[in-house]
């Protein structure tokens, strides 16, 4: 690294901030590669040249060198700073591929996609980049200091909300071998002894060809019966509805209907029911798979 560059800095524009370069110096903080105080907003090319990291300003895309715009002509990619630096995270093996496809699927791919003007400006609909985009001052002629603080605001959002993905990956890893040790049996239910992130797993275990069609799970201090979609993409689907004389019913009516003297609730679209103990939901299960 050249010797004049200030180590665990980042340079990024002055003036009006965006998701882009706002979530790239959030990512670069998140893996402690900068420090916060260390984040110089400036369009001063002599600045940047000092600074270790150079995100959204410059004119160039340079990895090796640190440097992360997108602006100039002779890049026509698909990224913006945000799927820049997420990228170089991954080359450089900081984060792992899965690591980096998560932080796409939940989030980079859309702030690249509305900086670079290629998302699909749903009228009502409020996504990331328009909540970073709030922080702005709202007067348009604001003062350096304003919009500066105003960033920084921005930043801690964006840092806050990338640590819950990074957070929440990691716990539905944790989760791999219990829903791994559930598919073996090769039954018709998954059953697991407390609540989990499943349904991404199975998937991603092999879960379309395999035989399951129900979960049973705990549900809070009762246990839910849940159908299981035909493919991760069909999440909106089950493989096997629930009876059809179920839909809708509550309590009483369904304990009625089902004989089960457990039973809690059954939703209208006969996808998931819940049931007091996890013996009601072994009795929902046999009474389904009977039908």
């Amino acid at each position: 690294m050249n010797n004049q560059k200030l180590p665990r800095s980042v340079g990024t524009h002055s003036g009006t901030f965006h998701a882009d370069e706002v979530t790239a110096c959030a990512l670069l903080l998140l893996y402690n590669l900068i420090d916060r105080e260390q984040i110089i907003r400036t369009r001063d090319p002599q600045l940047l040249s000092q600074c270790e990291y150079v995100c959204d300003v410059g004119g160039c895309y340079d990895p090796e060198n640190k440097l992360f715009d997108h602006h100039q002509a002779d890049y026509q990619g698909a990224m913006s700073s945000a799927g820049m630096v997420l990228l170089y995270l991954k080359d450089q093996h900081i984060i792992t591929p899965k690591e980096y496809d998560c932080f796409n699927a939940n989030l980079v791919l859309g702030v690249d996609a509305h900086d670079n003007g290629r998302d699909p400006q749903i009228y009502g609909l409020c996504t990331y980049s328009t909540i970073i985009s709030s922080f702005t001052p709202i007067k348009q002629d604001a003062d350096e200091a304003t919009q500066d603080k105003a960033f920084f605001e921005a930043l801690d959002f964006a840092y806050q909300y990338l640590n819950r993905i990074l957070n929440r990956f990691n716990y539905i890893l944790s989760c791999r071998e219990i829903v791994s040790r559930a598919m073996e049996k090769k039954d018709d239910c998954l059953i697991f002894e407390k609540n989990i992130p499943w349904l991404e797993l199975f998937f991603e275990l092999g879960g379309v060809n395999h035989p399951a069609k129900f979960v049973i799970m705990p549900a809070g201090p009762h246990w839910k019966l849940r159908g299981i979609p035909p493919t991760y993409e069909d999440k909106m689907k089950v493989r096997s509805p629930l009876p059809s004389e179920w839909a809708g019913l509550l309590e009483e009516e369904l304990k009625e209907v089902s004989g089960i003297k457990g039973a809690i609730f059954c939703h209208k679209g006969r996808f998931i029911s819940v049931w007091e103990t996890y013996n009601d939901a072994l009795k929902a299960l046999n009474y389904v798979l009977k039908k």
